[in-house]
């Protein structure tokens, strides 16, 4: 069992339906298995739920809850199991998405962060077999001049097993 930590974040209704609609049709390996989210901290076996937790709620407090706008589709990482992947990115909030990843990797999930892969935030929208399909897809995508406005505000720390994903704790960040 791994120990994760996203955020779903606060996002229109209407927003949220888009995404699943996309992801319903181009997601295979994670529609219906989680919801759109950031993730913060990969999955992870070499840490206690206790010591995670504990670690997790230290760092929130020191985050404001913050709002992002999301205006693009970029391709991600071509090879992960075997998919080509296709990541909504935040224009604004990016930085604070990654000062928070960051943050996260330090202290006992240090020896966690991958130097090999560079972090970059995103919300996976697609996942298919061939890098062409996914980069068509973003420029269909982006063609149609969407904006995505949202919040984080909440961390969930999520239990990955399998194909199940759970919530088995939230913390909120700082609130001013």
């Amino acid at each position: 069992m791994a120990l994760a930590v996203v955020n779903y974040p606060t996002i229109s209704k209407k927003d949220f339906q888009w995404i699943q609609s996309v992801r319903k049709k181009y997601d295979k390996l994670f529609y219906g298995v989680v919801n759109p989210h950031f993730t913060l901290v990969f999955p992870t076996e070499n840490i206690s739920f206790e010591s995670l937790s504990k670690h997790i709620q230290k760092v929130a407090e020191k985050f404001e809850p913050f709002e992002f706008i999301i205006r693009c589709a970029t391709l991600g990482d071509p090879d992960f199991m075997d998919h080509a992947h296709l990541f909504l990115i935040p224009d604004e909030g990016f930085s604070k998405i990654v000062k928070l990843h960051d943050a996260f990797y330090r202290g006992p999930l240090e020896p966690e962060l991958r130097l090999d892969l560079p972090f970059i935030p995103h919300i996976g929208i697609a996942s298919l077999p061939k890098p062409e399909a996914c980069k068509k897809l973003a420029d269909e995508l982006n063609a149609q001049d969407f904006e995505i406005r949202g919040k984080v505000e909440k961390l969930d720390i999520i239990r990955y097993e399998g194909v199940t994903v759970e919530t088995v704790r939230q913390i909120g960040l700082a609130v001013t």
